[in-house]
């Protein structure tokens, strides 16, 4: 295999692994998100994990994460602005990655 073909297979292989790992770190910011806006609604522990599994679920609507805002905006109602639900999932996104990257090493 010639050294060209070699780094294009390295390139092709980060690629995969990157859009990988950002659809992982996609996932549990939903899951992260679910938790929260679970407990401004005021559900119980096991409503809240069927809750987020439904957030996790609202991502798959269309790319991007406008379908998960509007998931989590319209039941939250009035409990939470824009600028706080987008503020949070901005947050949890950091959190989710640095709770992945930690899995790694570990």
């Amino acid at each position: 295999m010639s050294q060209f073909e070699e780094r294009k297979d390295a390139f092709e292989n980060k690629f995969a692994h990157d859009a990988e790992m950002q659809f992982k770190a996609e996932a549990r910011r939903n899951k992260l998100l679910g938790l929260w806006a679970a407990d401004l609604l005021g559900k119980s522990e096991q409503d809240a994990a069927a809750y987020a599994q439904e957030v996790i679920k609202a991502d798959f609507e269309e790319p991007g994460e406008e379908d998960v805002y509007r998931k989590i905006a319209g039941d939250l109602g009035d409990k939470a602005s824009e600028a706080t639900i987008r503020a949070k999932m901005a947050a949890l996104m950091v959190e989710a990655k640095a709770q992945l990257m930690t899995e790694i090493r570990d």
